[in-house]
């Protein structure tokens, strides 16, 4: 196994297992929150959304879908993350998953792929390191995380929303990635919407936003990944973003969205406070160390998509 491209076989599962028992979920809004990288100012910002949403009439509810934990290298942050996270409906990502679970010769658990440079992985497995470290002296976190599933499959609205981290096939998958939709994926969409019977599938962990519409079988179905929601994920825009699945139309405007058999399914900005959160990153992370060199920039900066590159309409 190279340690962080390739990814340990307990991360992987097939389609068809993925939405057989669905959890009702008796809310009027879902946020599904992947990415949050450890980043507390962003989580802070996404309860004020989620009780902007509660005057409003709407219940909420916070569904986390892995790495919640990345830059969180401190004893007291590691807690704080964690116990606030897990107080709500989480399934982990392959940074939590390490942490709970340390697999031989994973690295990271991040899956790489070839078009990855070497130095993020790397870098990403250096990160790891150091966050295993502060794991080991929290047994009582590791222990609540290894007890979290791998995805999620909720009965919202009358239709199946399976919450995954990667794709369908593995936690660490890059199928959903917004790579994945540039090189055309519509084949691999198909089998896995008919593997699992979901008629949204919400995934995270490949950084990079995505909303996608299509027919499977003359049958609507919608992906969305909400790349991160503690650093930025656009051009210009160091704001994160969230997933939200509702029975109405958001409150705050979203970056893009979509309606489809009553549910309205979109990508919300997290204006998290970065006057706060950098100096915090700054302290845990200095400049030349691994998440500094992989990861400042883009929270400064965001990401290299402009909005009109994140919707992908298409017909299978």
């Amino acid at each position: 196994m190279t340690e962080g491209r390739s990814c340990p076989l307990a991360y992987r599962y097939s389609a068809a297992s993925l939405c057989q028992e669905p959890r009702q979920v008796s809310e009027d809004v879902l946020y599904i929150i992947g990415g949050l990288y450890g980043n507390p100012w962003a989580l802070d910002e996404i309860e004020q959304m989620a009780l902007a949403e509660e005057r409003q009439g709407h219940r909420v509810k916070l569904v986390f879908n892995g790495d919640f934990n990345w830059f969180n290298a401190s004893d007291s942050l590691f807690r704080s993350i964690n116990n606030r996270v897990l107080d709500h409906t989480v399934s982990l990502g392959n940074v939590d998953y390490e942490l709970a679970n340390p697999s031989a010769g994973a690295g990271c658990g991040c899956a790489y792929p070839d078009f990855v440079d070497q130095g993020v992985v790397v870098r990403s497995n250096l990160i790891m390191e150091r966050l295993q470290a502060i794991a080991s002296e929290h047994p009582d976190i590791q222990k609540r995380l290894s007890l979290q599933p791998r995805y999620r499959c909720l009965l919202f609205g009358g239709l199946k929303i399976l919450v995954v981290h990667g794709d369908p096939e593995s936690l660490a998958g890059w199928g959903l990635a917004h790579e994945s939709f540039i090189a055309g994926n519509d084949h691999k969409l198909s089998e896995w919407f008919l593997a699992s019977g979901a008629d949204v599938i919400a995934s995270t962990h490949t950084c990079l936003p995505v909303l996608w519409s299509g027919l499977v079988n003359e049958h609507s179905r919608v992906v969305v990944n909400n790349g991160s929601a503690g650093m930025g994920n656009l051009l210009s825009d160091p704001r994160g973003l969230i997933t939200r699945i509702g029975l109405s139309s958001p409150v705050a405007k979203p970056v893009a969205g979509i309606e489809r058999h009553g549910l309205h399914v979109s990508l919300l900005p997290v204006s998290y406070s970065l006057k706060a959160w950098l100096p915090e990153f700054d302290r845990l992370w200095p400049a030349g160390s691994a998440a500094a060199v992989s990861y400042r920039d883009r929270i400064l900066k965001g990401a290299s998509l402009n909005y009109a590159d994140i919707v992908f309409p298409s017909i299978v």
